[in-house]
């Protein structure tokens, strides 16, 4: 925990304090959002089409490469699921020709980036897969809600816009306690959610 509180203080790091807008419980317009990218311990159910042989399942090392009949060590992470099937397209063509892959991930996982964290006084306190349109009370059902010494008014989000890592205070306990729905708020990949104890 406390090398997490390290990384929100270093240098550079900017306070936003308030200022993020409401979300609404229910996305008025729920489209789909960006496209997927592997992560490390992501599985992947790879197709290729003719050749049973090849198919398999993989699950992503932790150094976010994998290996498959006729490939070694392949980077799978930072790739969406199209992309790494024209790359194993790319890989194959030289010893069978003119290859059709499907790449299918389950077992989400996601990389860093694209995972929403949540620490301190959460009932199950966890790393999480973005979703689109995923908003705060999203997030909380995901872990349980708070743990009953949690002080979820003093809450905290933090957040990298351009580069530059800001903090947002958020009202957890206004939202699932008493249903505000003003502090309800859209939650973005990568953002970092930090519940504090209460000292009483």
């Amino acid at each position: 925990m406390a090398a997490v509180f390290g990384v929100l203080a270093v240098a550079g790091c900017s306070s936003g304090h308030g200022g993020l807008p409401p979300a609404a419980f229910v996305p008025i317009e729920e489209g789909p959002g960006q496209p997927y990218v592997v992560g490390p311990l992501d599985n992947l159910q790879i197709f290729v089409w003719r050749n049973p042989e090849l198919s398999t399942s993989v699950t992503v090392r932790p150094d976010g490469r994998f290996s498959v009949p006729l490939i070694d060590d392949m980077a799978a992470t930072g790739r969406t699921p199209t992309q790494l099937a024209r790359d194993i397209e790319k890989k194959l063509s030289e010893y069978i020709q003119s290859p059709i892959v499907t790449v299918i991930v389950s077992g989400f996982q996601g990389p860093f980036a694209q995972q929403v964290r949540v620490v301190g006084s959460a009932t199950s306190p966890q790393a999480i897969p973005y979703r689109a349109n995923m908003t705060l009370l999203d997030l909380m059902i995901a872990v349980g809600g708070t743990t009953e010494f949690a002080a979820g008014n003093s809450a905290v989000l933090a957040r990298v816009e351009n580069g530059v890592q800001k903090e947002y205070n958020i009202r957890i306990d206004d939202l699932i306690k008493d249903g505000d729905v003003s502090a309800n708020v859209m939650i973005n990949p990568g953002d970092v959610i930090i519940i504090p104890e209460s000292f009483f």
